[in-house]
């Protein structure tokens, strides 16, 4: 599988698959071991949006590992021996399987029992995401397309990995987390409960805020130079159009320019969306070819300096901002 850049962002997740879980001892001078040693569940993430779920529902109880440190883009991570040999340490890995292939590998060799991938906790879709896939001005919603244009990262041939930037689907992978650390620890599980709860509670309000928020756009269709927002789009009735698709920084074809001047004017289209870390250069290319303005989508896979909140929330409600003022929300 060649996945090529999605977002240069950082991330901190792990890996968990719900399956029986039980308690490890961890030993040895590793992170991980020096964690589970104070008496924590030592849960190691793969990226940001599996990490923000292992750090709101374990709360004081985990020790949360990253695999993907501050900066580095998430879907060309390449771990070191060491790193890989510590994974067999932890007492709980918890990822999204299809995002890094890597991560996928490591984590199939780790033999670690306490392993949940989140792609299994939710249902996986496939979302038409450039060359117009799937585009109706009506905002109903795409399906069976592939996710990417040529690509196929996900759980399944041709399902869209990003699950997280639906609070909903977000919600049901809490759930899933949540009951995973509950038989990892059945000690702390009222605590994982209760968290998990609140945390749920969270992401409905979240919810509430998007369908709120976009009920009155004046237009359904956004245009975005990274395809990650399928579920978004589908969630809350709205049109994605990616520029190039995978990779936020190549350059998209003149046939491809050329109709997204034509969507843009059709469908009264404001503004080109890019990432916080990725180029700018083929959304400020195509917003100056049409005579339309560039903002922030962030597909939050990872939290910077640069990004608009320090959580998942907080970023998620700065996305809400600017779909709204993009698309003419009230």
């Amino acid at each position: 599988m060649n996945v090529r850049r999605l977002i240069p962002t950082t991330a901190v997740a792990g890996a968990v698959t719900l399956g029986l879980l039980t308690l490890s001892a961890c030993g040895g001078t590793s992170d991980a071991a020096d964690k589970g040693s104070d008496g924590k569940l030592d849960v190691v993430a793969s990226f940001y949006p599996m990490q923000y779920l292992a750090e709101q529902i374990g709360g004081g109880h985990v020790a949360v590992t990253t695999l993907t440190k501050p900066g580095v883009e998430p879907h060309d991570l390449e771990l070191k021996p060491r790193q890989i040999g510590e994974l067999g340490e932890a007492d709980v890995l918890l990822y999204l399987k299809g995002i890094q292939p890597a991560v996928d590998e490591a984590i199939a060799q780790a033999g670690v029992k306490n392993t949940v991938d989140a792609a299994t906790l939710t249902t996986l879709e496939a979302h038409g995401t450039t060359a117009g896939e799937g585009h109706d001005h009506e905002g109903e919603e795409h399906a069976g397309e592939e996710s990417h244009e040529g690509h196929d990262h996900g759980s399944e041939a041709g399902t869209d990995p990003h699950i997280w930037l639906d609070p909903v689907k977000y919600a049901e992978v809490a759930q899933g987390v949540g009951a995973a650390f509950e038989k990892a620890d059945p000690d702390h599980a009222a605590d994982y409960k209760a968290n998990t709860a609140a945390l749920v509670k969270k992401l409905g309000l979240l919810n509430t805020e998007f369908e709120t928020g976009l009920k009155d756009a004046t237009t359904r269709t956004f245009i975005t130079t990274h395809s990650a927002f399928g579920y978004l789009a589908e969630r809350y009735h709205l049109d994605q159009e990616g520029i190039s698709g995978v990779d936020p920084e190549s350059e998209p074809s003149p046939a491809r320019i050329k109709e997204l001047q034509d969507i843009a004017k059709a469908d009264k289209v404001s503004t080109v969306f890019f990432e916080t870390l990725a180029s700018d250069k083929t959304a400020k290319t195509l917003a100056q070819d049409t005579g339309l303005k560039t903002d922030v989508l962030d597909p939050l896979e990872g939290i910077t300096d640069q990004s608009r909140g320090d959580d998942y929330i907080e970023v998620m409600r700065s996305n809400l901002a600017a779909l709204k003022s993009a698309l003419g929300a009230k």
